[in-house]
């Protein structure tokens, strides 16, 4: 029996690597006989990297950059793949929400900077592919202090370089490109399809959660739609209507603009990254699962991505989830044989999520004893 282990993390608890690593345990323990392929997962958010230099042999780069604020100062750094000659970036680790405190978060201050030099090292190994990972970010400045760091110059009404964070985005004026141009093709890894601006955009729907007040959502807004029309009418590239890019507080749409990329599916890529499809065409079960499984998972979600390549697989699939939100009759429609909470209807989410360890390995004994005693 081949079984695959390919879970995404169960966030604030483990990572998708600890996570397969207690599902492939157990299961060994009580059949040392299965062969257990483990393929960590994440959708191109924070752990991306991670996740996808524990599927294939990889190197990571450190790399001290500017954090989330100019005035910070972080360890980061990049993954690069010799043998396909891609890095990988995410920009989580330089940009990330995760890296600020409450009390500083502020979208008209937080820059994409870090993130920018993050791209910069990397392309100094001249790879065929860049992978921008953007999930997880503090920011809404559009991608321009990435750019900056790309040596972009974005000048205001004096010819006067603007400063860094979203606050300064609306005092752009003209947008100059440098000299050189990235040379090689350039993938954003989404997991959302909003838009640049608008009631669906950068600012609307993610500003709040990185601490804007209605008044700095507007404030944004009203600078994104300005930007992009100086975008179309200097660059030539309507960033617009573009699905994603709104992504990152709008570094999907100023990824496409400055780095001419490409806004792609970041569970798909990262599933064909790691060759978890060419392992699950002799497999009996793939286990995935993530924190939370709710109408969310099934919307560009690691589960999703898994869900459609085991369709094409016919692999069973089984999800154990810290917490389902979702009636039987709707996961089992979608060719789920088995669905396991941690969280059980007598305990709190904070109860669950600090006794996660734990309580995965009473359900992946559940999943072993339903499903697995019969061979």
């Amino acid at each position: 029996m081949k079984i695959i282990v390919s879970t995404d993390s169960f966030k604030g608890s483990l990572s998708a690597q600890k996570a397969c690593d207690i599902i492939s345990d157990v299961i060994a323990a009580h059949m040392p006989y299965v062969l257990i392929i483990k393929k960590p997962m994440a959708d191109g958010g924070e752990g991306t990297a991670k996740a996808l230099l524990a599927c294939r042999d990889g190197q990571w780069f450190r790399q001290r950059t500017m954090g989330p604020l100019p005035q910070m100062q972080t360890e980061a750094g990049f993954a690069w793949f010799d043998d396909t000659r891609t890095a990988l970036v995410e920009m989580a680790v330089a940009s990330g929400i995760t890296l600020l405190s409450q009390d500083q978060l502020n979208p008209l201050k937080t820059t994409t900077y870090g993130t920018g030099m993050l791209v910069k090292a990397a392309l100094e190994k001249n790879p065929d592919e860049l992978l921008l990972a953007i999930g997880g970010s503090a920011t809404v400045d559009a991608g321009v202090g990435a750019a900056m760091a790309l040596g972009w110059r974005f000048l205001d009404q004096n010819d006067t370089p603007v400063g860094l964070g979203g606050g300064e985005i609306e005092k752009i004026k003209d947008i100059i490109p440098p000299s050189k141009k990235i040379g090689c093709k350039v993938k954003v890894l989404s997991d959302v399809d909003n838009l640049f601006y608008g009631p669906n955009g950068a600012a609307e729907v993610f500003g709040p959660q990185k601490g804007a007040c209605p008044e700095m959502v507007k404030r944004l807004d009203d600078a994104n739609l300005k930007l992009s029309d100086l975008i179309k009418t200097r660059l030539g590239v309507d960033v617009s209507k573009i699905p994603g890019g709104g992504a990152a507080g709008g570094l999907g749409a100023g990824a496409v603009a400055f780095m001419n990329a490409e806004i792609v599916s970041g569970i798909d890529t990262i599933i064909d990254a790691s060759n978890l499809k060419e392992e699950m065409l002799d497999a009996d079960w793939i286990i995935t699962g993530e924190g939370k499984f709710d109408s969310q998972s099934l919307q560009g979600k690691v589960i999703s991505g898994i869900l459609r390549s085991a369709w094409q697989t016919e692999t069973k699939i089984a999800v154990i989830a810290g917490d389902v939100q979702l009636r039987r009759p709707r996961y089992a429609n979608l060719g789920i044989v088995d669905m396991i909470a941690l969280k059980r209807e007598d305990m709190t989410t904070e109860y669950a999520m600090r006794n996660c360890e734990k309580l995965l390995k009473i359900a992946v004994d559940e999943f072993v004893q339903k499903h697995l005693r019969i061979y």
